[in-house]
């Protein structure tokens, strides 16, 4: 019995120790240690947070530009220099060197008329030069003689020989082989004259291309009669060629002799040209005016035709400045258009408003400033906050 109620006292203190004065030990178990698997978790945040690697992009600076608009216009090409090709002179086609579709230089072949007849004349005119150079190398001799006949009746007249009938008959014999003379060489002129003539005529019997170009219509056959006049073939340019196009008036102000322009072929190709000159002729049923450009190639283009058509840009005039980003920049989210700016090596998203395009930039109205850093590439996979490095050269 005694030993039972040692027993009932030892468990007593053992529990008035366990519940601690006022719950003591309760309130201690309130604020319990992290455990080690909450440390370990903390710390692979923080970890992760400073080792992250930085996202390569390229930039392009926000600018400041003036707003370049245009307006496609349909124009085509013109040939500067064609038309037909006709006979200078009447005569039989006895060689014919072109088919349609032929491309000829400049004085190439293309016709050769009968020539004999005027062959023979040359041939006829060289001898009767020929026969006037001898008779004029006969009076040379006569006026040789006359004058040395001249001199010896001066030599006579103070001797009892000297006899004034002869003396007079020498001036009169020496004063007509002079005229014969100029009389010789004028005809030897008129025959050099006539000569010329029939090499003109000859000349016309070749009828060559005045440019280079191709036959785009062939209007006589070998054998065939011609007259002055008949067309024979008829020639395009295929090189020398300009744009022409019909502006608007409205349009015209953005357009000044000199300006650069650029158009499209339909296949795709663009060139550009310059403003040669702006016709002071309008239609007054279209209200437009015709305008002249010279097209600007750096190398020969082939498979140019004229009245080719083509799509010209034709520039307005706006006197803007715009603020412009490069549209790669821009990425549409939720329905918005966002931008990733660097700033300090991390990317902001920022939302902005739109404008005009111009060329491959675009008119931004509100959210960004002159000068800002926009990605342009490696800005698919970003997040705001997310770090980047600007790639070299960018």
């Amino acid at each position: 019995m005694k030993k039972i109620s040692s027993l009932g006292l030892v468990l007593a203190v053992v529990l008035a120790i366990s519940a601690g004065p006022e719950g003591g030990a309760g309130h201690a178990a309130e604020t319990p240690a992290p455990s080690n698997k909450q440390q370990k978790k903390k710390g692979h945040v923080q970890v992760k947070k400073a080792t992250e690697k930085p996202s390569l992009v390229t930039v392009d600076p926000v600018r400041l530009e003036p707003l370049s608009r245009t307006v496609p216009i349909i124009g085509r090409l013109v040939s500067v220099q064609s038309g037909k090709v006709s006979a200078e002179t009447n005569g039989t086609v006895r060689q014919l060197n072109v088919a349609i579709g032929d491309r000829v230089e400049a004085g190439e072949l293309i016709v050769r008329l009968d020539d004999v007849t005027e062959r023979a004349q040359i041939a006829i005119q060289q001898s009767q030069i020929q026969e006037a150079m001898a008779e004029l190398q006969v009076w040379n001799a006569e006026l040789q003689l006359a004058e040395q006949n001249l001199k010896r009746q001066d030599d006579l007249k103070k001797s009892g020989a000297f006899s004034r009938a002869k003396h007079e008959d020498a001036i009169q014999t020496l004063a007509k082989a002079k005229a014969n003379i100029l009389r010789a060489k004028a005809n030897i002129q008129t025959q050099k004259a006539t000569r010329r003539l029939t090499e003109i005529a000859l000349k016309k019997s070749e009828i060559r291309a005045p440019y280079a170009g191709v036959i785009s219509e062939k209007l006589t056959e070998l054998g065939a009669y011609v007259r002055a006049g008949d067309t024979i073939v008829t020639l395009v340019s295929d090189t020398n060629l300009e744009i022409e196009a019909d502006i608007p008036s409205a349009r015209l102000d953005g357009l000044v002799v000199g300006k650069t322009v650029s158009w499209e072929l339909a296949d795709g190709r663009a060139f550009k040209a310059i403003v040669r000159a702006l016709l002071p002729i309008e239609n007054p049923l279209t209200r437009t005016r015709p305008v002249r450009f010279t097209p600007l190639f750096k190398t020969p283009v082939r498979r140019l035709a004229d009245s080719q058509t083509l799509t010209i840009n034709i520039p307005l005039f706006v006197n803007k400045n715009i603020l412009t980003v490069h549209k790669d920049a821009i990425i549409e989210r939720g329905g918005n258009s966002v931008v990733y700016v660097v700033a300090n090596q991390i990317a902001e998203a920022r939302r902005v408003y739109l404008g005009e395009s111009v060329g491959p930039r675009i008119e931004v109205t509100s959210g960004l400033s002159k000068g800002d850093l926009v990605i342009v590439r490696g800005n698919e996979r970003l997040r705001p906050g997310s770090l980047v490095k600007i790639r070299v050269g960018s």
